[in-house]
């Protein structure tokens, strides 16, 4: 297997018997807007039987050319070009489709924005850009996929980037870590659904797939396979829709839906045949003949199940693998399934009989799902800060049992996320209070309480974030804002946060000190009672630990950012990184001073100030910030061995910064908010592996001291500090070993971990015993009742209109006219 190239995207063409298309195809990737370097085309000959070989060798030299010795089906070619690949990126053509110039960038730029995108989908038109191939997708409760609105002109509405259940294999990309992790297409289904099991096995382990518009393909109508029997066709769609649902579904959804299931498959062989199933009733009389004439169609359904009998020992091993490793509910990825309700095939007898067994069974309701409301006081975007870093991770974490709405009070950015994000404004309690009623539980943190009034008398059950101690924090921030307005704004915090610590089912802090701290608060308002204790002597139930946490991987970089590009940084550079803004509290100076006398030995170390305009635009430059300018101008440093970001970096692109540094360091003044203070930098430090150098007296200082992580200086110490900076950055022994201990403790600060006892609260949310006790809440005010939904009958005069509105919304009256068309010529 060729080593994995960073960057490169491998694209996998599968030739079968089409080796003009193919030829074409490989033209058209000569013509992309994407660096060659970073272009691999790998081309499976599947066992043509023909001259394909010779002709792609004359024809193509330039791409890596790989001869299977037998037809493996449109899967095992993939996974079979895929081993021979070594791009960071893998993606699917088919050897009949062309991609835009731009299909390969935009997807690429998609992956860029979160390692959590496993794949992505790409937009598929028709050869000429008239009709839809795909533009979505969605799933049939009884196992088959399917991609809406399929050869019917393109919709009037615009499209958007959405998270989907799978991509199309004529034109898709995945991170070729992901599809080692899944172990590629399931070579047992040959073709048909194996991209629909793909993506549905992709959502399971936690990874989005994420349909990208501007990544677009062309694709010829499919080949007709008349040829080998259209029956053969149906064989193996009903075989491996059984498959992949067997595969795929929960204990509980699949007891529900495979006896379900199988009776439609026997009802849909029926009906292709045009049979009586009454014919065998001894009541009926008649021909007595053992023999019956049965088209080919009926049996492949009866075929298809017996094969998926003789595959149960596989697929129940596969099955358990898959199950054991599954991080999402089905109730979420329910959402993703689109229009479950749809038979899939036309006669009157098989609709009849499809309604019986989604009645009878109840396989078309769509199962109970929490619904979490997140809310943060912070912009949601490019550029984002930690307390919208922090609520971002927790919706990404609740939404995959959960179906969550990430609220910003402070603006939105388009993004993509698996999870909806609205902006709300302070103050639009209208908008916040149908937010409140549509939610079960809500999760929040800052000053939102205290801005709505349908917050401040919800009685869902309430999670109150306060890993930041904001009334600890006014101390230091209105310092310098006078003596009256500095007890404002510490009294108003206060304030603030009892009437959280008054109202709240659960709370989160950052640290054990915290959380001693925070019980002393919560025992002075009198939540520290009988109720809350009888059953939860730890008090665990009330609050938990649930510090800031950072990504499993760290990405490689992407760009270059700091070394031979910023002014006064060479490549050789040693670089002393200062990540997240700048405050007040912190200790800067005493660090620009270090720096420079470090200097006075070292002519190649540089300090480089990572943040200093907030993202919040109602957080202003701090005064600090000039002070720190001038130093550093005073002492002849600026932009020669000190460096101010003079905004802020891009949360997607920090890891490029943290990847360029060769130490982190954080130094701050003493005083209570650094005894209660949580430094999320340090956590950017350990997920970047760097050694780092912090002021003793908070939490992180201790670990560091205690894990060997790198050097605690006192405070205000610049002596001590600038012989620190150098063990970090020049002594090469203590930096192997403080890299060695990085790596031991960061899995234990990674968001699945640290937000475990949220992710397990929401699972089985519940008020706290003391406010149903003194009448606050009602034991059951935390749930909804949720009517069933009532199913439609799927034929009959309701269904067909039901059906033209459809139609008419997604693709206007041509998409309608051409329906109709389609009834008329199928009822003949």
């Amino acid at each position: 297997m060729p080593n994995q190239q960073q960057g490169v995207v491998s694209v996998i063409l599968v030739n079968f018997r089409g080796t003009d298309d193919t030829i074409e195809a490989i033209r058209q990737l000569g013509e992309l807007d994407w660096p060659a370097e970073r272009l691999e085309i790998i081309v499976v000959e599947n066992a043509s039987g023909d001259d394909s070989l010779a002709r792609l060798r004359s024809a193509v030299p330039q791409v890596t050319l790989v001869e299977s010795k037998k037809n493996l089906g449109f899967a095992g070619g993939c996974n079979l070009g895929v081993r021979q690949s070594s791009g960071e990126f893998v993606a699917f053509l088919n050897n009949d489709a062309k991609p835009d110039p731009g299909w390969i960038r935009a997807a690429v730029a998609r992956f860029d924005e979160s390692q959590t995108i496993g794949a992505v989908a790409s937009r598929v038109l028709d050869w000429d850009g008239k009709l839809v191939d795909y533009i979505g997708s969605a799933m049939t409760w009884f196992g088959q996929g399917y991609k809406p609105l399929t050869a019917q002109s393109i919709p009037a509405e615009a499209d958007r980037v959405h998270d989907v259940l799978f991509g199309t294999g004529s034109a898709m990309f995945v991170r070729r870590s992901v599809y080692d992790a899944l172990g590629g297409f399931d070579e047992r289904f040959f073709m048909f659904f194996e991209d629909v099991d793909f993506g549905w096995r992709l959502n399971l382990r936690g990874w989005r797939y994420v349909y990208e518009p501007a990544s677009l393909a062309y694709h010829k109508h499919h080949a007709s396979m008349s040829s080998f029997g259209s029956f053969k066709e149906t064989y193996l769609l009903e075989r491996n829709a059984l498959f992949t649902q067997y595969k795929n579904l929960g204990s509980e959804a699949l007891a529900r839906m495979l006896p379900a299931t199988l009776a439609l498959a026997v009802r849909r062989a029926v009906s292709r045949g045009d049979l009586d199933s009454t014919s065998f009733d001894l009541r009926k009389g008649g021909d007595n003949d053992p023999l019956i004439e049965i088209s080919r169609e009926s049996v492949a359904g009866v075929f298809a199940i017996d094969q998926f009998v003789e595959n149960l020992p596989s697929l129940t091993a596969s099955r358990e693998e898959i199950q054991s490793s599954r991080v999402v509910a089905d109730n979420r990825i329910w959402e993703l399934f689109g229009e479950v309700d749809a038979p899939s095939y036309q006669s009157e007898h098989y609709l009849e009989g499809y309604d019986k067994i989604a009645t009878a069974f109840g396989v078309t309701e769509s199962p109970e799902v929490t619904r979490v409301l997140v809310i943060t006081g912070d912009p949601i975007g490019a550029k984002m800060a930690g307390p919208a870093i922090r609520a971002w991770n927790i919706a990404e974490a609740l939404s995959k049992k959960s179906v969550v709405t990430l609220v910003s009070l402070a603006g939105v950015e388009a993004v993509s996320a698996p999870f909806d994000v609205v902006h709300v404004r302070p103050g639009d309690d209208r908008a916040m209070r149908n937010l409140e009623a549509a939610s079960d539980v809500i999760v929040f943190q800052g000053l939102a309480m205290a801005l709505f009034d349908s917050l401040r008398t919800s009685k869902k059950i309430i999670v109150a974030d306060v890993y930041d101690p904001m009334h600890l924090e006014q101390l230091e921030q209105g310092r310098e804002l006078g003596k009256a307005q500095w007890d404002r704004q510490v009294t108003d915090a206060t304030e603030v946060l009892n009437e959280q610590l008054s109202r709240g089912d659960f709370f989160l802090c950052a640290s054990e000190r915290q959380r001693q701290f925070y019980l002393g608060q919560l025992a002075a308002l009198g939540r520290v009672n009988p109720a809350n204790y009888a059953n939860d002597p730890d008090l665990t139930h009330l609050i938990c630990v649930v510090p800031f946490g950072l990504n499993e991987v760290f990405p490689a970089e992407t760009r270059p950012v700091l070394k031979g590009v910023l002014p006064g940084i060479g490549r050789d550079d040693k670089v002393l990184l200062w990540s997240g803004g700048l405050y007040n509290w912190f200790d800067p100076k005493t660090l620009i001073r270090a720096v420079s006398k470090v200097g006075e030995r070292h002519d190649n170390v540089r300090l480089f100030f990572q943040g200093t305009k907030h993202p919040h635009p109602g957080v202003p430059e701090m005064g600090i910030v000039a002070e720190s300018r001038a130093l550093a101008s005073e002492l002849g440093a600026l932009d020669r061995s000190v460096f101010f970001n003079p905004s802020w970096v891009d949360y997607s692109d920090r890891h490029n910064f943290l990847g360029e540094a060769d130490a982190g360091v954080s130094t701050h003044f003493v005083h209570v908010e650094t005894t209660f203070s949580f430094r999320t930098r340090i956590l950017d430090y350990l997920w970047a592996g760097l050694p780092m150098v912090v002021t003793e007296g908070d939490h992180f200082a201790e670990l560091i001291a205690r894990e060997q992580l790198g050097v605690v200086v006192p405070p205000e110490d610049a002596t001590a500090l600038a012989a620190a900076i150098e063990k970090v950055l020049f002594d090469e022994d203590f930096i192997r070993a403080a890299r060695v201990n990085i790596d031991r403790v960061r899995s234990s600060y990674e968001w699945g971990t640290v937000l475990a006892p949220l992710v397990a609260f929401v699972e089985h949310p519940v008020h706290a015993p003391d406010l149903i006790e003194s009448g606050v809440v009602g034991a059951g005010d935390g749930s909804r009742k949720r009517a069933p939904k009532l199913r439609r009958k799927k034929h009959g005069i309701r269904h067909d209109v039901g059906l033209f509105v459809h139609y008419l919304n997604a693709g206007g009256p041509r998409v309608v006219i051409k329906k109709i068309r389609s009834r008329i010529r199928h009822s003949r």
